[in-house]
């Protein structure tokens, strides 16, 4: 009978509610703004007649896919990605650190939730001596056999414990939050540097073919010094242009160099190790259509803000543990047990004792309580600051980007036909030059000119490839549409 009244409090205990004072945590509102910038565009300027040159399309409220870089249409940038994503020790680190969040809240919801049971059997031997308390009989040794069950439990009338287990339920959230932007800005990372790769790959090859093209040229201007028909000070100064051409190479090469070194340390391997492919331009295709995520929801979309709020979540059960610290503590206390003199009699029916225990302890002075409280509070106040400070810089990202994307289209427009301007009147000169019809002056501005306008251009190709990654970035990398991905749940419990 005791023993099921005992199992009946155990069972009461562990479904005992109890109402949590403090704050009860609300999501914030999202911005009630319908767009990034106060004149949005919907397309951008093209450059029909180049490689990237499409217009690109935002298409308001589509979906980010979760695998976004897939868009550039490049299986070995796919394979990158996904070595990376599978091999980054960055990213093994952040898992680490959300299953350690995750096994600490389950570490504390089982100690906050239910009551603490403990069993315990033992035996001692102990020796008395009668005459010495005026009885009979001398010194006598007996053995004394115990065994019981205790169970101990915090009632948690204000709901501390349950706002302290809510805090570790929103730090693990932060957690799975990080994880998520670690993923996203790994896989940008991967495609920035890919990109960037193709950038250098292009300059290099513009700069030697411009150096290709002054070598002619010099040569040709070798054959009519002999002649006698320019003086040495010009030969000289195209010398000293071929010269300084071929200056500007190893440092193009040592930035393609380094990218190939990043991306062996994105995948997790050493430079040495790694197989990495080259990424030329021709290797990408522009997007056409981007998905633009509408304000209100960018909010849930951003792994950056969902962290931020998660940290705004535990800041407020952090102050309702505070607050619940003023009020009483009730802790109960229950024990069922035997005690014999024999081992054989420890179960029979006359040796069984119970105890039935409460505690209430209520704070009647503590100097600190209530500086306690108001730091807990002055904490809750400035992650709501911080989340606001999160929510407006994500906006400004966005809005910076879309901005920059259009000025990418004009920029690579500018330089589209730039190019086809210097490469035109390049050509010219150098026929006029071999007839001797120009000066050599002339034919070094031209070579510079189209040196310039190459190297730019393809500089404006690899930027709008860029500033395309980031924008799927700033829009929070599609990471809440894979299925494949856990969700982080626990402050919901």
């Amino acid at each position: 009978m005791r023993m099921r009244l005992i199992a009946g409090l155990v069972a009461g205990l562990s479904l005992t509610g109890c109402a949590a004072v403090g704050p009860d945590f609300n999501a914030p509102a999202a911005p009630g703004v319908a767009t990034y910038n106060q004149q949005p565009a919907s397309k951008t300027a093209a450059a029909p007649d180049v490689a990237l040159g499409g217009a690109q399309q935002f298409v308001a409220g589509q979906a980010v896919p979760s695998a976004w870089w897939q868009s550039f249409h490049s299986d070995k940038l796919n394979t990158l990605v996904e070595q990376a994503l599978s091999a980054s020790p960055s990213l093994a680190a952040a898992q680490a650190t959300l299953r350690q969040a995750q096994q600490t809240y389950a570490a504390q919801a089982g100690s906050t939730r239910y009551p603490v049971v403990s069993a315990k059997l033992g035996a001692q031997k102990q020796k008395t001596n009668n005459s010495g308390i005026g009885m009979a009989g001398g010194e006598r040794i007996y053995e004394l056999y115990n065994a019981g069950v205790n169970v101990t439990y915090n009632l948690d009338l204000f709901g501390g414990n349950k706002r302290s287990l809510e805090a570790y339920a929103a730090q693990a959230d932060y957690q799975q939050y990080q994880l998520q932007g670690a993923r996203l800005t790994l896989a940008a990372n991967v495609v920035v540097t890919a990109m960037s790769q193709a950038q250098y790959d292009a300059q290099i090859k513009a700069t030697e073919a411009i150096i290709a093209a002054q070598q002619q040229q010099l040569d040709i201007a070798h054959q009519r010094y002999e002649l006698g028909a320019i003086t040495q000070s010009d030969l000289l100064s195209l010398q000293t242009v071929v010269a300084q051409t071929r200056a500007t190479l190893p440092a193009l090469h040592t930035r393609l160099a380094q990218t190939r070194t990043l991306l062996a340390t994105l995948i997790g391997t050493t430079p040495a190790e790694a197989q990495l492919p080259q990424f030329t331009l021709a290797d990408f295709s522009l997007p056409t259509e981007l998905p633009v995520v509408i304000p209100s929801e960018l909010v849930r979309q951003r792994p950056d803000i969902q962290a931020s709020e998660a940290l705004f979540h535990a800041a407020s059960a952090q102050y309702g543990v505070a607050i619940a610290s003023a009020y009483p503590q009730i802790n109960l206390s229950a024990n069922l047990g035997s005690q014999a003199l024999a081992a054989s009699s420890l179960f029979g029916a006359g040796s069984i004792v119970w105890g039935l225990a409460s505690q209430l302890v209520q704070p009647l002075f503590n100097g600190g309580l209530k500086a306690g409280i108001k730091s807990s509070e002055a904490s809750f106040d400035a992650a709501a600051a911080n989340y606001r400070v999160t929510v407006l810089q994500a906006f400004r990202n966005v809005a910076d980007v879309l901005q920059l994307l259009e000025s990418d289209a004009q920029t690579l427009q500018a330089q589209a036909s730039a190019n086809q301007s210097a490469q035109a009147a390049l050509r010219l000169v150098e026929q006029q030059f071999k007839l001797g019809s120009v000066s050599y002056l002339q034919l070094l501005t031209a070579q510079q000119q189209a040196q310039q306008t190459q190297i730019a251009l393809a500089t404006a190709q690899a930027q709008r490839l860029i500033d395309t990654a980031a924008l799927y970035q700033a829009m929070g990398g599609g990471w809440k549409n894979d299925v494949s991905t856990e969700q982080p749940n626990l402050s919901a419990k």
